[in-house]
Protein backbone atom coordinates (compact mmCIF):
# COMPACT_ATOMS: atom_id res chain seq x y z
CA UNK A 1 0.00 0.00 0.00
CA UNK A 2 2.81 2.42 0.70
CA UNK A 3 3.52 2.10 -3.00
CA UNK A 4 0.12 2.95 -3.90
CA UNK A 5 0.05 5.74 -1.50
CA UNK A 6 3.33 7.17 -2.84
CA UNK A 7 2.00 7.15 -6.54
CA UNK A 8 -0.86 8.79 -5.58
CA UNK A 9 0.17 11.87 -4.13
CA UNK A 10 3.24 12.07 -7.08
CA UNK A 11 -0.27 11.72 -9.52
CA UNK A 12 -1.78 14.58 -7.63
CA UNK A 13 0.98 16.79 -9.19
CA UNK A 14 1.92 15.51 -12.27
CA UNK A 15 1.63 17.04 -15.40
CA UNK A 16 1.01 15.43 -18.76
CA UNK A 17 4.53 16.11 -19.95
CA UNK A 18 6.10 14.26 -17.44
CA UNK A 19 4.19 11.32 -17.73
CA UNK A 20 6.99 9.37 -20.02
CA UNK A 21 9.67 9.84 -17.11
CA UNK A 22 7.05 9.35 -14.27
CA UNK A 23 6.37 5.70 -15.77
CA UNK A 24 9.90 5.13 -16.59
CA UNK A 25 10.87 5.95 -12.88
CA UNK A 26 7.69 3.75 -11.70
CA UNK A 27 8.10 0.94 -13.88
CA UNK A 28 8.61 -1.81 -10.68
CA UNK A 29 5.57 -0.28 -8.67
CA UNK A 30 2.95 -0.09 -11.43
CA UNK A 31 1.02 -3.11 -12.71
CA UNK A 32 2.56 -4.71 -15.89
CA UNK A 33 0.54 -7.96 -16.14
CA UNK A 34 -1.70 -9.38 -18.64
CA UNK A 35 -3.53 -11.20 -15.37
CA UNK A 36 -2.90 -8.66 -12.51
CA UNK A 37 -4.96 -10.26 -10.30
CA UNK A 38 -3.66 -13.78 -10.53
CA UNK A 39 0.34 -12.34 -10.18
CA UNK A 40 -1.18 -10.53 -6.97
CA UNK A 41 -2.20 -13.28 -5.87
CA UNK A 42 -0.35 -15.58 -6.26
CA UNK A 43 2.66 -12.93 -4.92
CA UNK A 44 0.70 -12.71 -1.87
CA UNK A 45 0.02 -16.26 -0.95
CA UNK A 46 3.81 -16.72 -1.25
CA UNK A 47 4.58 -13.61 0.95
CA UNK A 48 2.47 -15.34 3.26
CA UNK A 49 3.60 -18.65 3.28
CA UNK A 50 0.26 -20.37 2.40
CA UNK A 51 -0.23 -22.75 0.31
CA UNK A 52 -3.24 -22.33 -2.10
CA UNK A 53 -5.07 -25.20 -1.81
CA UNK A 54 -5.48 -24.66 2.02
CA UNK A 55 -6.62 -21.13 1.22
CA UNK A 56 -9.65 -22.79 -0.72
CA UNK A 57 -10.01 -25.27 1.65
CA UNK A 58 -10.58 -22.62 4.12
CA UNK A 59 -12.60 -20.80 2.07
CA UNK A 60 -14.85 -23.12 1.32
CA UNK A 61 -14.23 -23.63 -2.04
CA UNK A 62 -13.21 -26.51 -4.55
CA UNK A 63 -10.05 -26.56 -5.34
CA UNK A 64 -10.13 -26.88 -8.96
CA UNK A 65 -12.50 -24.18 -9.14
CA UNK A 66 -10.17 -21.83 -7.02
CA UNK A 67 -7.22 -22.51 -9.24
CA UNK A 68 -9.30 -21.32 -12.13
CA UNK A 69 -10.06 -18.10 -10.27
CA UNK A 70 -6.81 -17.21 -9.36
CA UNK A 71 -5.49 -18.13 -12.77
CA UNK A 72 -8.26 -15.65 -14.24
CA UNK A 73 -9.86 -18.98 -16.36
CA UNK A 74 -12.89 -18.79 -15.40
CA UNK A 75 -14.54 -15.59 -13.35
CA UNK A 76 -17.01 -14.49 -10.94
CA UNK A 77 -19.45 -11.33 -10.25
CA UNK A 78 -19.57 -12.37 -6.57
CA UNK A 79 -17.47 -9.96 -4.47
CA UNK A 80 -18.29 -12.40 -1.81
CA UNK A 81 -15.69 -15.36 -3.56
CA UNK A 82 -12.87 -12.91 -3.72
CA UNK A 83 -13.87 -11.75 0.12
CA UNK A 84 -13.57 -15.37 1.20
CA UNK A 85 -10.33 -15.93 -0.65
CA UNK A 86 -9.21 -12.79 1.02
CA UNK A 87 -9.93 -13.98 4.44
CA UNK A 88 -8.84 -17.43 4.07
CA UNK A 89 -5.51 -16.28 3.20
CA UNK A 90 -4.99 -13.66 5.97
CA UNK A 91 -5.44 -10.19 3.66
CA UNK A 92 -5.07 -7.44 5.75
CA UNK A 93 -7.56 -4.71 4.83
CA UNK A 94 -5.04 -2.68 2.58
CA UNK A 95 -4.54 -6.37 0.78
CA UNK A 96 -7.67 -7.18 0.54
CA UNK A 97 -8.45 -3.85 -1.13
CA UNK A 98 -6.08 -4.39 -3.69
CA UNK A 99 -7.18 -7.96 -4.59
CA UNK A 100 -11.00 -6.58 -5.14
CA UNK A 101 -9.60 -3.53 -7.11
CA UNK A 102 -7.43 -5.76 -9.17
CA UNK A 103 -10.49 -8.02 -9.54
CA UNK A 104 -12.76 -5.19 -10.66
CA UNK A 105 -14.84 -4.78 -7.72
CA UNK A 106 -15.29 -2.13 -5.56
CA UNK A 107 -13.72 -2.18 -2.50
CA UNK A 108 -14.53 -2.65 1.11
CA UNK A 109 -16.34 0.83 2.58
CA UNK A 110 -16.24 2.07 6.04
CA UNK A 111 -19.71 3.16 5.44
CA UNK A 112 -21.07 0.27 4.25
CA UNK A 113 -22.61 -1.62 7.41
CA UNK A 114 -21.83 -5.58 5.41
CA UNK A 115 -18.52 -3.97 4.73
CA UNK A 116 -17.87 -2.55 8.62
CA UNK A 117 -17.95 -6.17 9.27
CA UNK A 118 -15.58 -7.21 7.27
CA UNK A 119 -12.64 -4.26 8.02
CA UNK A 120 -12.89 -5.42 11.69
CA UNK A 121 -12.62 -9.06 11.53
CA UNK A 122 -10.16 -8.79 9.38
CA UNK A 123 -8.13 -5.63 11.52
CA UNK A 124 -9.19 -8.43 14.61
CA UNK A 125 -7.37 -11.55 13.22
CA UNK A 126 -10.48 -13.38 12.18
CA UNK A 127 -10.37 -15.29 9.11
CA UNK A 128 -12.27 -18.86 9.57
CA UNK A 129 -15.55 -17.58 6.90
CA UNK A 130 -17.65 -19.46 9.24
CA UNK A 131 -17.19 -16.91 12.39
CA UNK A 132 -17.43 -14.27 9.82
CA UNK A 133 -20.57 -15.73 8.27
CA UNK A 134 -21.95 -15.41 12.41
CA UNK A 135 -20.91 -12.11 12.99
CA UNK A 136 -22.45 -11.28 10.08
CA UNK A 137 -25.83 -12.94 10.82
CA UNK A 138 -25.47 -11.57 14.46
CA UNK A 139 -25.70 -8.04 12.81
CA UNK A 140 -28.71 -8.54 10.87
CA UNK A 141 -26.63 -9.26 7.79
CA UNK A 142 -26.28 -11.13 5.10
CA UNK A 143 -23.63 -14.09 4.82
CA UNK A 144 -20.91 -14.88 3.01
CA UNK A 145 -22.40 -16.31 -0.14
CA UNK A 146 -20.76 -19.28 -1.35
CA UNK A 147 -20.09 -19.75 -5.05
CA UNK A 148 -21.99 -22.43 -7.03
CA UNK A 149 -19.28 -23.39 -8.95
Amino acid sequence: MEKTAGLSERLARLRPEELPGFLAENRDALITDARPFAAYMRAKFREKGVLQQNVFLAADMSENYGYKLIAEEKHTVRRDTILRLCLAAGFNADETREALILYGMAPLHERLPRDVVFLVTIRSGIRDVHRVNELLLDCGLAPLVRESE
